[in-house]
């Protein structure tokens, strides 16, 4: 248990980030985070060390995403996010739109990618998390995960460097 408290420090922000990434809401991330510490505190008990520990976490995180994706209260959320953008093109400044600009053509750019790799590319960017771990949440091994995030990387790069010309 006590290691467990010593990852949460180092790996707290990484569980916000996966999460903030995948909602875009800075409360529902920041909910889902403390869930799945709480799930990680209520299950350690069956953490098996087949795994790190952090690959477990993020294992917990995953499936809590998943749950909710699957709950009421996201596709409320979905509702409720794309009507306050509508308002926000309405009445938002310039300056709020150019600095959340390049943040939003990631996303997109992200959103375009077959599920797998967008997943891939999330863990590592946003999870922080090494090519063996991924390899052991996305059930691959460590090179084709290594090779997955390259080519995801050089396309990502290339169509965002089309979108500016």
């Amino acid at each position: 248990m006590q290691e467990l408290e010593k990852l949460y420090k180092e790996i707290q922000p990484k569980i916000f980030a996966f999460f903030y990434v995948k909602v875009q809401d800075r409360s529902i991330a920041e909910e889902l985070t403390q869930d799945v510490f709480y799930q990680a505190v209520k299950g350690f008990h069956s953490f098996s060390g087949k795994s790190t520990l952090k690959t477990w976490i993020f294992s917990i995180a995953n499936n809590r995403l998943k749950t909710y994706y699957r709950s009421k209260k996201y596709a409320r959320s979905l509702n409720e996010k794309m009507t306050l953008q509508t308002e926000q093109h309405q009445i938002s400044p310039e300056e709020s739109f150019i600095h959340k600009e390049e943040y939003y053509r990631l996303q997109t750019h992200l959103e375009q990618l077959r599920s797998s790799l967008r997943e891939i590319v999330i863990l590592r960017l946003y999870g922080e998390l090494s090519f063996k771990e991924i390899g052991e949440l996305v059930s691959q091994s460590e090179n084709y995960v290594r090779l997955a995030f390259h080519r995801a990387k050089i396309k990502l790069k290339k169509e965002m460097r089309e979108k500016d010309e």
